[in-house]
């Protein structure tokens, strides 16, 4: 198994894994226990990584439109 822990922070790989192991249809609770992760950080994890459908068709999950965010922040 590749090493997905670096100090003090899982890479980004592993997250969306997990994530997609939760919409595959695995529970939380045993996501938790087969990979020494709090409940609380996997549905993080969820609620950061989970695509939002737009408008336009296309999505985006939160984290990518906090990126913009703070890209457009920088241009104003």
């Amino acid at each position: 198994m590749t090493n997905h822990y670096n100090g003090n922070h899982y890479n980004d790989n592993f997250r969306k894994m997990i994530v997609d192991l939760y919409h595959s249809g695995h529970a939380v609770r045993d996501l938790s226990s087969e990979y020494g992760l709090s409940e609380v950080t996997i549905y993080a994890w969820i609620k950061k990584l989970t695509p939002i459908e737009l408008e336009d068709g296309s999505s985006a999950t939160p984290y990518d439109y906090a990126a913009l965010q703070k890209i457009n922040a920088h241009h104003i």
